[in-house]
């Protein structure tokens, strides 16, 4: 496997999800030799029901088949696999826990394959974390639980070109677990100063900047990691998301998305290992808001590329998708799936 991203903010709302499904989906339709796969790191699997099909089209029905097969075809399914063998993995085939989407849903490239989410993980959480701050002469217990996805990926390296993982807004040790094994991270931001702090809070926790005390210093994620001779990931792009059609140079988005650009530059300028781009220009995406096509292709499941123009009934109502708008959709994905 060549690459693997992540999407991550710990701020809930900033569009996680639904840029990293129209991401993995583009890049697909643009790279047909490539295999990609998907992992959905998130307990409400919101990426795995859109893959499947999108509340229209049964998804979550969709994808609580996939949980009741033996074994359980999800990342619940591969961890509940690991609990009673947490530092050294059992016997297992990686491929039994994948799913195609194309199987279930037309609309999603066939280069695609999937492993769903599942809400298993927020109850498996407390186990994960208890066995990885398990004391254990001789072996590294948090290092073992956080190779995990590592070791499903060992196992499925030939077979799939690059990987994209979508996690929940939280630094849960599954999240953590997703964190070290990516390459590079997509940090969506919204324009309001709650997005302003996630992001220096994001960085504290990834990589112990600006930590309140240097008694957190050696619980750090990036502290455990560097200690084991492990590589961080670096952030690849910011995703400026929503960003309205109507935003001007003096308004207050403006004001706040201009200090996140000076939150970067200064991080930039000293810890340039952090990040996969030595110029803060390229390290910056503008994404404005789907609105009304957005709603439609993620109640259907589809890519942009595959919705049509024209009235259609979401949830018993009837909207229009016209024309303009969803080539404004299409622009701002391909955008993206650019600058990856």
């Amino acid at each position: 496997m060549d690459l693997k991203y992540v999407f991550w903010n710990n701020k809930g709302g900033t569009g996680k999800t639904s840029l990293a499904f129209q991401s993995l989906a583009r890049y697909a339709q643009v790279h047909p030799e490539k295999r990609i796969l998907a992992v959905d790191l998130c307990p409400q699997a919101n990426l795995s029901e859109l893959l499947l099909g999108g509340l229209n089209n049964k998804g979550s029905e969709k994808l609580l088949e996939r949980h009741g097969l033996v074994p359980r075809c999800s990342i619940g399914g591969y961890f509940q696999l690991r609990l009673p063998s947490p530092y050294a993995p059992p016997a297992f085939k990686a491929q039994d826990f994948v799913t195609t989407p194309s199987e279930y849903n037309k609309g999603i490239p066939a280069n695609v394959d999937l492993v769903c989410g599942d809400p298993l993980l927020e109850l498996q959480a407390n186990a994960v974390n208890t066995l990885a701050n398990n004391n254990i002469p001789g072996t590294n217990a948090w290092i073992a639980v956080i190779d995990w996805l590592n070791v499903f990926f060992d196992q499925l390296s030939a077979r799939y070109d690059i990987a994209f993982m979508d996690c929940n807004p939280s630094f849960s040790l599954y999240t953590q677990i997703a964190l070290a094994s990516a390459d590079k991270i997509i940090l969506p931001v919204m324009a309001d100063d709650s997005s302003r702090r996630a992001i220096q809070n994001a960085f504290s926790l990834v990589y112990g900047l600006k930590l309140p005390s240097d008694i957190y210093a050696s619980y750090a994620f990036a502290t455990k990691l560097k200690a084991d001779g492990r590589r961080l990931p670096q952030v690849h792009l910011i995703a400026k998301n929503r960003i309205t059609q109507y935003m001007g140079s003096a308004s207050a988005y403006a004001a706040v998305l201009g200090a996140i650009d000076n939150d970067i530059k200064s991080l930039l300028a000293t810890y340039p290992e952090i990040f996969s781009f030595s110029r803060v220009e390229d390290g910056f995406v503008e994404v404005r808001d789907f609105q009304t096509t957005g709603v439609v292709a993620f109640a259907k499941g589809l890519p942009f590329s595959e919705l049509r123009v024209g009235k259609q009934t979401i949830n018993g109502h009837r909207v229009q998708v016209k024309q303009e708008y969803l080539d404004n959709s299409k622009t701002e994905i391909e955008r993206l799936v650019d600058r990856l």
